[in-house]
């Protein structure tokens, strides 16, 4: 089946946040974040709202027709967000962090001191709604920036908290370069992609 992506614009984010709010409903970071079954689905569009927000100023969103799925990246040297929208994004997600609140900023602290120094492409969110994965779209996703990766010489770099993940990712050119663990949570895999010649 051939999937057509394309660039999203600010007309996709709702479906884009709905989309991202439910594949990673059972991601074992966000049960961290989130513990609450009942309220994790309302804190994570919460969550990827802001992210959505951010990452489409960058101009480097993909999707495809209905936004079910999307890819968000974070061009070289621009892949640490600007101090007040780090500021507005955790003041919206204060409610749900509550008393987790230190136990959060330390994880996401830990995974900012390890990101990576040399100029690469960040894969900040790669989603697909649990109704249309296995589709072949978070694959199509990836292409139009790993190829930019290949064409430029720019290596890609990312994390995930799901070790079924890694392996996807490894299909991709990506390496786990390091694995690390939340405070009191579950491991998260660093993954590096060279470009390919």
């Amino acid at each position: 089946m051939s999937v057509e992506v394309r660039k999203a614009t600010k007309g996709d984010a709702r479906a884009m946040i709905e989309a991202m709010a439910r594949a990673f409903y059972d991601d074992p970071v966000f049960n961290w974040l989130f513990p609450n079954p009942s309220k994790r689905l309302a804190q994570s569009r919460r969550y990827f709202a802001g992210r959505t927000r951010i990452l489409l100023r960058h101009d480097e969103v993909y999707t495809v027709d209905g936004a079910p799925a999307a890819a968000m990246w974070a061009r070289p040297g621009e892949w640490r967000d600007p101090p007040h929208e780090v500021m507005r994004q955790f003041a919206a997600l204060v409610p749900a962090l509550g008393r987790r609140i230190p136990r959060s900023l330390a994880g996401l602290r830990e995974i900012e001191e390890r990101h990576p120094k040399k100029p690469h492409w960040y894969l900040s969110v790669l989603g697909t709604d649990p109704s249309r994965q296995g589709e072949g779209i978070g694959s199509a996703l990836l292409q139009p920036i790993l190829h930019e990766c290949d064409r430029l010489e720019i290596p890609a770099y990312l994390e995930t908290g799901t070790e079924r993940n890694v392996g996807f990712y490894i299909l991709h050119g990506f390496k786990v370069t390091e694995q690390i663990r939340m405070p009191d949570g579950p491991p998260m895999w660093l993954m590096w992609r060279e470009p390919l010649p």
